[in-house]
């Protein structure tokens, strides 16, 4: 790779009705995007600036419409390209996501560099499995190689999530993990002390990875699906102690309602992938469907809770 090239440019295309939400989404990586967005053009083509537009945005297509972040390579970018493309996936937008600014052979690897050993609660620490880390006591070590997968733990939400999971999971209790990315809060809740976890994703890769993962960290308890949501996920006589949810705050309002079918009476909710300005909407549906918040947690403008039933 170009060492010279320290930033990269991931672009998704898009139909211009789904502008809002494809921004909405980006914003979540870092708040300074570039949008191109021709649906407006019409609107000047008779007035004084008409003949001052450039013939190629003439020619664009009114419907098409692109949103560009610029990311560190010091900032993972590759994770960051799979966070957007899984938010966007779960929320059924069409689009098309592209990378620029890395040689593609280099683009599986540009970031592994910079992922090192995190520790994400009291006990849990994430090691990235081509590190060395010398084990302290106490510690649960979950070994990781996200692939082609969302879940590191570098991201926010990861973290807030991963802390939640380790105060409420345990010893034998049943947990679900819905959009599931490389299973590591799956699986850390199985080596946290659950006695059986599901964990479920819509993308097939995202399942492949977490199945690996599972194997690496010989949590055969751990039940990796793919599955829509919570549409096709399995339920358990009394329903799971924990459900986790590190998706996106549009999913999460959309899943309040039904949740409980998969909760126990007195399981714990746990919600992440929220940016702090659209908590009130999280919490808001989460209150109509008859929860509470039990505990909250937020770092640098990301928002998780815990949530109980009233």
């Amino acid at each position: 790779m170009d060492e010279n090239k320290n930033w990269i440019q991931i672009k998704v295309k898009c139909e211009s009705r789904d502008i809002d939400t494809v921004s909405g989404v980006m914003t979540m990586v870092d708040a300074g995007l570039m949008i191109e967005d021709f649906s407006d053009v019409d609107l000047i083509l008779d007035g004084v600036y008409g003949d001052l537009i450039d013939e190629s945005i003439l020619e664009a297509d009114r419907t098409k419409a692109a949103v560009s972040v610029f990311i560190s390579t010091m900032k993972s970018p590759a994770e960051s390209e799979l966070f957007i493309k899984q938010r966007l996936e779960a929320l059924g937008i069409d689009f098309e996501i592209t990378h620029e600014g890395v040689c593609e052979e280099d683009w599986a690897d540009s970031w592994k560099q910079y992922y090192k050993p995190i520790k994400t609660g009291k006990r849990l620490v994430i090691v990235p499995v081509w590190e060395t880390y010398e084990k302290e006591d106490g510690e649960i070590i979950v070994l990781m190689d996200p692939g082609m997968a969302f879940g590191t733990g570098t991201h926010e939400t990861t973290r807030l999530c991963a802390g939640l999971v380790e105060k409420h999971t345990t010893d034998g209790c049943s947990v679900l993990d819905v959009g599931c990315g490389s299973g590591i809060l799956a699986i850390a809740a199985a080596k946290l002390g659950a006695g059986k976890c599901f964990a479920c994703d819509i993308d097939p890769v995202a399942v492949r990875v977490a199945i690996e993962n599972t194997e690496l960290n010989n949590t055969p308890n751990v039940r990796c699906e793919v599955s829509d949501l919570l549409k096709q996920a399995e339920k358990v006589s009394g329903g799971y102690n924990v459900v986790v949810a590190n998706i996106v705050a549009d999913i999460i309002i959309r899943l309040a309602p039904d949740v409980g079918d998969y909760l126990a009476e007195n399981g714990v909710f746990i919600v992440s992938g929220i940016i702090e300005e659209r908590a009130h909407e999280v919490l808001d549906a989460l209150d109509a469907a008859g929860y509470r918040v039990d505990e909250e947690r937020y770092e640098n403008g990301w928002y998780a809770a815990a949530v109980v039933r009233k």
